[in-house]
């Protein structure tokens, strides 16, 4: 069995930036171990399978380690690839998720995500994660993912995780997110995840659906800018409507090249 893979640089306009997603079309689902092991092979933090249907196309999202119920960035990726490789002819894509219909549309010189809004909560932060970090928050939340709300932006810069204390807990398909007022942009942050092959994720499209709806209450603003202090780095720009997130972003394509399973 043959199948066609792109890899796509996503929330950048460079190669090499942003975060890097593969996205793999197939007729029909291939078994999950399948999946995960083509995830795991491919080594970048998503890895996002679509089917065609209709004119719509299902998508599934897979780490080297488990298949998420939601990722921004591969989302993104696949957006790329059927409006700009297989679709140049569209100018926007309905997928159908285990969130919902999400929308890509083409705007400007990227991608617009409809996404859904995930508002945090405050609760109290497990003792795992309290104790792997270098410095502690001002504010913790929760939605999907634990958020932790710093003073400044140099603060979310240079905090440490020590990855084994950290490693203790098991957050499923969530993570931690850290964030702070930004210093050129509305709001910056860093994502990680315990027991996962990739600590810090580049760039987090599905954690602006937490961090959108509790900046946009802070700052009281629905579009704000925002950017990613991962190595890599990226930048987002995020628009709040009702119980819906838009994530603006562009997207450069790294690969595309073809997977031989025999």
């Amino acid at each position: 069995m043959k199948f066609a893979l792109f890899q796509i640089d996503a929330f950048t306009t460079q190669l090499f930036g942003g975060n890097p997603a593969c996205v793999v079309p197939v007729d029909s689902w291939l078994s999950d171990d399948m999946m995960l092991a083509i995830a795991a092979e491919n080594a970048v933090a998503e890895t996002a399978f679509i089917v065609e249907d209709r004119g719509r196309f299902h998508l599934r999202w897979f780490t080297p380690d488990l298949e998420m119920d939601l990722c921004g960035h591969a989302t993104l990726a696949a957006g790329h690839a059927v409006l700009h490789h297989l679709h140049p002819d569209w100018n926007e894509v309905y997928f159908d998720t285990l969130s919902g219909p999400l929308l890509v549309v083409q705007e400007g010189a990227g991608y617009r995500m409809d996404l859904p809004n995930r508002p945090p909560a405050e609760v109290s932060l497990p003792q795992a994660i309290e104790n792997a970090l270098s410095h502690q928050p001002l504010k913790i939340l929760k939605a999907r993912d634990y958020v932790l709300v710093y003073q400044d932006e140099h603060a979310v810069r240079n905090l440490h995780i020590d990855q084994p204390v950290f490693d203790q807990i098991n957050l499923g398909t969530g993570g931690v997110i850290v964030t702070a007022p930004g210093e050129s942009c509305d709001f910056v942050s860093r994502f990680f995840t315990p027991q996962a092959t990739i600590l810090e994720d580049p760039v987090t499209g599905s954690a602006h659906c937490s961090l959108a709806p509790f900046w946009s209450e802070r700052l009281g603003k629905t579009d704000m800018t925002a950017q990613q202090l991962s190595a890599r780095g990226g930048t987002l720009h995020c628009r709040l409507e009702g119980d819906r997130v838009h994530l603006i972003g562009e997207a450069v394509t790294y690969l595309h090249g073809t997977i031989q399973l025999n």
